[in-house]
């Protein structure tokens, strides 16, 4: 199984993630922040990843829950993944929700990278602040190693949006971490190593 079980302590925030790579989507969120929640559970049910995020924040800023979340799935990720000897290593998704499109690319490639272009037309979703989004991004990427681009295709609804792209994600991941049935001895890159 690859699994992982990661903690991050900071003056601002204490996380526990537990991740389980070869799950089945069941997940148990509590990040103090309700439509984050509803996304991370998102992540998990459309990726298969087993997930379990618990969030104590000290200073009550979104900005820092989102963040160190980031990191910490990331980081059990890219740990869960071990060498990556055998994986798919891309993963690209399509997805629609309602009016919403979204595509979403992703190369486990050991070099980081993250571009989200999205329009969004409210500052908040919830109890979400919008402009959070790009960086819940770009923490996963620097934690697990990884590359990422989202674009938006199509939409307007703010909610959609940001779902569709938490789905298309969990969707791409998916496939990138699944196993390439004839290479499961072989690392996915020339060089030998991701």
């Amino acid at each position: 199984m690859r699994q992982c079980a990661e903690i991050r302590k900071t003056n601002e925030t204490e996380i526990t993630v537990n991740l389980n790579i070869d799950g089945s989507g069941v997940h148990k969120i509590n990040t103090g922040i309700k439509f984050f929640d509803h996304m991370l559970e998102q992540l998990a049910h459309h990726s298969g990843f087993d997930l379990e995020v618990n969030v104590i924040s000290h200073d009550k800023d979104n900005h820092h829950i989102v963040e160190d979340t980031a990191i910490t799935i990331g980081t059990a990720l890219s740990k869960a993944l071990g060498d990556k000897k055998g994986i798919t290593r891309y993963g690209e998704k399509i997805l629609p929700m309602d009016e919403a499109l979204v595509l979403c690319v992703v190369d486990l490639s050991g070099r980081v990278f993250s571009k989200v272009t999205a329009e969004l037309r409210d500052e908040k979703t919830s109890d979400f602040e919008t402009v959070i989004l790009p960086h819940f991004f770009s923490s996963f990427a620097q934690a697990a190693l990884m590359t990422i681009h989202i674009k938006m295709l199509d939409g307007y609804d703010t909610h959609h949006i940001i779902e569709a792209i938490f789905k298309s994600f969990a969707r791409a991941l998916k496939t990138a971490v699944s196993y390439d049935k004839n290479n499961l001895d072989k690392v996915p890159s020339t060089k030998g190593i991701l």
